[in-house]
């Protein structure tokens, strides 16, 4: 499956499928299901406006029509900071996991970001104890440099982040 940019027109099927994964995956994400239920289409449709130098991309895997699995892309337009990019919003729904798609996914938005002028490295967050999506991060470049604890609450408990980094100078 090759991975495409999403456009406005994805806006409704990008909306239901991170609904999902923030539902299904609280401890996975920094926003919740509320929060973003509760935002106008309009949200979702500028997430995914086209331009040639967004602040953000978000890339998806489409099968027969289907949405299978999406990732993002912010860029920091500071001064001090254009030369970041940070990785957000990773889902594959269970269903579409082991195909590859995920990896597809990561691939892409590294190559998209290395192809972008001035940006030098990626980072991202994970959720302490998620060894699945760790594992693909760090077999794609990605390094930790870091562990936040109490990150994100879920409830009345608390996750820790691990922060990673990839360097995007020699990647393929």
């Amino acid at each position: 499956m090759t991975p495409v940019r999403l456009e406005p027109v994805h806006a409704p099927a990008y909306r239901a499928l991170m609904l999902e994964a923030y539902s299904q995956h609280p401890d996975a994400f920094t926003s919740s299901f509320s929060e973003r239920a509760s935002l106008p289409l309009s949200w979702w449709e500028a997430r995914l406006a086209m331009g040639e130098l967004p602040k953000e991309v978000v890339f998806g895997c489409m099968e027969n029509g289907v949405l299978c699995g999406v990732v993002g892309l912010s860029f920091d337009g500071r001064e001090k900071a254009r030369h970041k990019a940070t990785l957000f919003g990773m889902y594959v729904p269970a269903r579409f996991r082991n195909l590859g798609i995920g990896a597809a996914l990561l691939v892409h938005a590294l190559a998209y970001a290395k192809a972008r002028p001035g940006v030098l490295l990626v980072q991202l967050t994970v959720t302490a104890g998620n060894a699945t999506a760790q594992s693909l991060y760090e077999r794609h470049g990605f390094v930790p440099f870091g562990l936040e604890p109490l990150a994100v609450a879920v409830g009345s408990t608390f996750v820790s982040k691990l922060h990673l980094w990839c360097k995007l100078e020699g990647k393929n």
